[in-house]
């Protein structure tokens, strides 16, 4: 008789983004003349850059010549494309890091679950609350937790809450805690780190011998001075931080699937033995082993996006989706709704109107305004009563769903 993980079982009925499908499907079904406006999932509309389709056809053209054909690449990812990565993306920061210390892959959001594979489950985790679903999911697919209680918490996890009383920023745990999950710009608020919020995981995990999961997925969004893009821009992170980085949002590519995880030479954690362990060598030796590596054209397209022509296109599109949370943002403020970020991230986290429950909001906003947003107790307990509207639309789909918000809650 073949066993199945029952740590599946102890998650919800289902992810959040396709129970919002599911939802939606069933609206659409019983009213196909509504014209529904989507701004709930974070994906991308805006075509990929000229630049980056041209080495795009390029790297596909160079794969029907013998002479330039490629085959296997190596699992690490090419070494051209990482060191384009440090010189055009790390340097400018003041951070340096070697090429064997970025691993190209196929996004963030695998890298970021993977990664539990070189950690032992006795170790304990911290995540935010709202937060990105795949770090607490993950944790519970592979056993780290016990049941969830009525709120939603697992038994076994450390939850940081980040609510309007703590400006959404979490509070370094009381407790010692082995991992923690740090993610800025944030999804779902859109709220930022400051240099001195950061710095203060980088001392507690270093005094701790606690490892940060630092997710800079949406970096390419801040647009305030003084804010840090790279974990790595803190003294001292090199010995206790992973970085996460993903080509989908700053690029485009969240069908073409790029990303990159840095993983410092000196990061080290240890035996139950007391001996300490390089983490890149165990990364390097579980994607060797797990992963084939990303595509030769895919690579070559990653790379022209930090030519001087594909930034200055990338660029261009970024300022189009912040215009759209600038735009989103200042719609609800002046219907007065409550709203947080969509200034150095492309998410609005709005206080639902009414004190509704998050997903009644998300109903009454599809069934009486035909938008879809995404509820925000489905990013956790503390997201209840909040919500996420994306600006990543057309602008012609964010003007039309902010006049229908304002008509239905407008003074």
């Amino acid at each position: 008789m073949t066993l199945i993980n029952e740590n599946y079982l102890k998650l919800k009925a289902g992810y959040l983004f396709p129970e919002i499908g599911r939802r939606v499907k069933a609206f659409t079904d019983a009213h196909p003349e509504a014209k529904v406006i989507r701004l709930g999932i974070g994906d991308v509309t805006q075509p990929l850059a000229p630049a980056i389709i041209k080495a795009f056809h390029e790297g596909v053209e160079d794969l029907a010549r013998g002479e330039s054909f490629h085959g296997y690449g190596p699992e690490q990812g090419y070494d051209w494309l990482s060191k384009i990565i440090i010189e055009k993306s790390y340097q400018p920061l003041g951070v340096e890091l070697l090429p064997s210390e970025v691993f190209i892959s196929d996004g963030s959001k695998c890298d970021s679950a993977n990664i539990l594979d070189i950690f032992a489950l006795a170790n304990t985790v911290a995540i935010c609350d709202p937060v990105y679903p795949v770090y607490n999911d993950t944790n519970v697919m592979i056993g780290r937790t016990g049941e969830a209680d009525e709120k939603g918490y697992y038994e076994g996890l450390v939850y940081l809450p980040c609510t309007e009383a703590n400006n959404f920023t979490p509070a370094i745990p009381k407790e010692k805690v082995d991992i923690i999950y740090l993610c800025y710009p944030n999804n779902p608020t859109g709220m930022v780190a400051t240099r001195a919020e950061l710095k203060a995981w980088v001392d507690y995990a270093n005094a701790q011998g606690s490892i940060i999961f630092f997710d800079a997925a949406y970096e390419a969004y801040i647009t305030e001075p003084g804010i840090p893009h790279s974990i790595y821009e803190i003294e001292g992170a090199k010995t206790c931080a992973i970085e996460f980085r993903s080509f989908s949002k700053t690029a485009g590519f969240t069908g073409v699937r790029c990303g990159l995880t840095v993983v410092p030479e000196q990061l080290t954690a240890t035996t139950t033995s007391g001996e300490k362990i390089a983490l890149n060598r165990l990364w390097n030796r579980r994607q060797c082993t797990k992963f084939n590596g990303v595509s030769y054209p895919v690579q070559r397209a990653a790379a022209a996006v930090y030519s001087d022509e594909g930034w200055a296109q990338v660029q261009e599109t970024i300022s189009f989706y912040m215009e759209n949370a600038r735009l989103i943002r200042e719609g609800l403020s002046s219907a007065g709704i409550t709203c947080y970020g969509g200034v150095n991230a492309p998410y609005i986290w709005l206080k639902t109107p009414e004190g509704m429950k998050s997903w009644d909001f998300f109903d009454k906003l599809l069934n009486e305004c035909h938008v879809v947003g995404t509820p925000g107790s489905g990013f956790g307990p503390s997201g209840e009563g909040y919500f996420r509207l994306s600006a990543f639309g057309s602008r012609e789909n964010v003007q039309e769903a902010i006049r229908r918000i304002q008509q239905k809650w407008g003074r």
